[in-house]
């Protein structure tokens, strides 16, 4: 059996307009009825006017006294002038009586002589009144008048009576009324055309849905608003937010203060403090498509999309942390590194193996010893240059793994001799990971300004790094032999985006970027120069606490330069060896990289 299926509710368009219509409707039917009614009363009260004045006029009349007093027979004279007042007058009957109410004038000759049909007391009192009475013609509004035989004062000798039929009445008034429907039926039409026009907007705005399905979309709106991570937001036309949900405050750091929503809706975006090209993407009127911007702490993914409809009326905008996914890339990418750094140092030590081998198979065993011992000292040298200088783990490893890496590019990378940084000097206010980054991108960039030094014909390339500490200033700073900055581009250098060189399958300009993002961090400062050996000069100045100095422990060993067994140069039991660095450096490279949003990092 099957049931007739139940219509679903009319869209919320359809329901104001049936309601719309419904109301248009009573409100023209409810003044056309008043305006009936008004009509009809004023009718009326204007037959009873018209119908007094002529009966006083009779009244009044010297012919009709006299022959009231003096003829035998008044129906004689007065029904011709009676008829003749009721036709000039335009009134239905002219009724002339005696105060007993005997008729001497009717329009119907039969009713003369018979008794008058209706009130007369009042007249008979003196006074004139109208009313509405059905007598020998109908229901019909008469008015009724005494006739006095000496003027006002004179005694009363007969009676008039003067009226309009109803039906008259109504003949005039249906004139106004087909004109009032008239009118009436074209303001319903009227109103239903406009409500139509106006109901069709309201339906493509609403797209055809009801007021439940409204109510339900925005609670599902409202739901997914506060339940997605990433951050959303609505510009309207003249950039000012429109909505911004909780992800959105949290990544753009314009979370309210307890002054509610009112605080961020309804503001222009160049009014949130956002980084100027953050909020120049976001007045973009060009859409934007995976864009990296940096705030204050966090690595964004920015993507705009204009909404129009024949005329711009806003921007939507996502915005996606990617710090963290960032970070794991920069982890892939340092395995990667590692990687091809073991490769090349297997091939190279495979190299050394074959010429010790062979050393030893042509019986010139003292000179394979002396070739492997001067590859070990070389090795030695390097990791005691460069933990003396940095005795600070992390960077020390940092450092180590990134002379190996320039090595491989044909850089060569030597720390100063004005560094010196002992191990323990860094507060824990200053993470090892955000010196990572600015130690790291500021080398890499370095690296890659020196490679192209030597590809150009510019001769030997080298990047120099020096870390010190200078009046409670931590102080980093790292040059090379590359073309410099000019010095127009000496604060656009550090904007994300702004590159000297190719765009790379990571991206290029964001690791200054982010390195002035962690000297903010720490309210540090960071500036360009022009090196002493003619490339650029990037310098990292931080505020370090005032401590008490440390209390220096002198060495109790100290293995003599000259002791039985060594080739590389003596050290004291303090100095780190490579093996005590090696696990350090790995943890320090895969940071390093975690930092860098996009590797290279380079301007």
């Amino acid at each position: 059996m099957r049931f007739p299926r139940v219509p679903g509710p009319r869209s919320l368009a359809a329901q104001l307009f049936a309601m719309q219509a419904v109301l248009i409707a009573v409100v023209v039917a409810g003044c056309a009825l008043f305006t009936y009614l008004s009509d009809r009363t004023q009718a009326e009260d204007a037959a009873g006017r018209q119908a007094m004045a002529v009966a006083r006029s009779v009244a009044d009349a010297p012919s009709v006294r006299e022959a009231i007093l003096t003829a035998p027979e008044p129906t004689a004279l007065l029904q011709p002038y009676a008829l003749q007042v009721q036709h000039h007058t335009d009134v239905d009957f002219i009724t002339i009586m005696d105060p007993e109410g005997i008729r001497w004038t009717h329009p119907d000759k039969a009713q003369i002589g018979q008794r008058f049909l209706g009130h007369r007391e009042r007249a008979l009192r003196g006074e004139s009144f109208t009313e509405v009475f059905s007598g020998t013609l109908g229901p019909s509004v008469r008015a009724v008048t005494p006739i006095r035989a000496g003027g006002a004062d004179g005694e009363i000798i007969g009676l008039v009576s003067a009226g309009i039929r109803v039906e008259e009445i109504t003949a005039r008034v249906q004139d106004q009324v087909t004109a009032l429907f008239g009118v009436a039926a074209g303001a319903l039409a009227l109103g239903a055309v406009g409500t139509y026009v106006i109901n069709a907007r309201l339906r493509r705005h609403t797209h055809g849905m009801n007021a439940a399905e409204l109510s339900r979309m925005h609670d599902y709106h409202q739901a997914a608003l506060h339940a997605v991570r990433e951050g959303l937001l609505m510009l309207d036309g003249q950039y000012k937010v429109a909505l911004m949900n909780d992800g959105g405050r949290e990544l753009l750091g314009v979370l309210d203060d307890g002054k509610g929503e009112g605080e961020v809706v309804g503001r222009s975006v160049a009014e949130l403090g956002l980084p100027a090209p953050l909020t120049g993407a976001l007045l973009s009127a060009e859409p934007r498509v995976d864009e990296v911007h940096l705030t204050a702490d966090r690595v964004l993914v920015v993507n705009t999309s204009p909404v129009s409809s024949g005329e711009r009326r806003g921007t939507v905008v996502t915005l996606r942390d990617v710090t963290e996914l960032q970070s794991l890339m920069g982890e892939l990418d340092s395995e990667r590194g590692f990687t091809q750094a073991l490769r090349s140092q297997a091939h190279e030590a495979a190299n050394r193996l074959h010429t010790v081998v062979s050393l030893i198979e042509l019986g010139r065993a003292p000179e394979a010893v002396d070739f492997a011992t001067a590859e070990l000292e070389l090795a030695q040298a390097l990791t005691d240059q460069v933990v003396a200088a940095v005795s600070e783990p992390v960077l020390a490893a940092l450092l180590l793994g990134k002379t190996a890496q320039a090595n491989e590019r044909g850089v060569e990378l030597v720390v100063s001799e004005d560094s010196s940084l002992d191990d323990g000097l860094l507060p824990d206010t200053l993470p090892s990971r955000d010196l990572v980054t600015i130690l790291g991108n500021l080398i890499d960039n370095a690296v890659d300004a020196a490679q192209g030094s030597v590809e150009g014909g510019m001769g030997a390339s080298r990047v120099t790094v020096t870390a010190l500490t200078e009046d409670s200033l931590l102080v980093l700073r790292v040059s090379d032999t590359g073309a410099g900055v000019d010095p127009a581009h000496a604060e656009a250098v550090f904007q994300r985006g702004f590159t000297t060189k190719p765009a790379g399958p990571g991206g290029r300009g964001l690791g200054l970027a982010l390195v002035r993002q962690a000297v903010a961090r720490h309210d540090g400062t960071l500036t360009v120069a022009e090196a002493a050996c003619g490339g650029a000069e990037f310098e990292v100045r931080l505020p370090l606490p005032k401590v008490a100095a440390p209390v220096v422990v002198p060495a109790s060993v100290v293995v003599p330069a000259n002791a039985p067994g060594r080739h590389a140069p003596a050290r004291s039991t303090t100095t780190k060896s490579a093996a005590d660095i090696a696990e350090p450096a790995k943890h320090a490279e895969t940071t390093e990289h975690a930092e860098h949003a996009l590797p290279g990092g380079d301007v």
